[in-house]
């Protein structure tokens, strides 16, 4: 009897192990992707949130500026 519980606590154990080498492999993976996917991105380009943002608000105020100007090109038309 003794010997079968030493049998199950080594497969117990040998399990444990393969457990934390899996979820290991399993993190070395995620960090290697999300290391490539950084390199990937960032060869592309692409803007950041905050620059997107930036460029958007730069937009919306000239697309302001330019409503107002045009108001008043057409009152100053509508004058002559």
């Amino acid at each position: 009897m003794q010997t079968r519980n030493k049998i199950f606590d080594d497969l117990s154990q040998l399990m444990t192990n393969a457990m934390g080498v899996a979820q290991g492999a399993r993190s070395e993976a995620e960090t290697a992707m999300k290391s490539m996917m950084d390199r990937w991105l960032a060869d592309r380009d692409f803007v950041t949130r905050e620059e997107f943002d930036a460029v958007r608000a730069m937009a919306q105020k000239a697309r302001e500026e330019n409503e107002a100007l045009k108001a008043r090109l057409d009152a100053l038309e509508g004058k002559s």
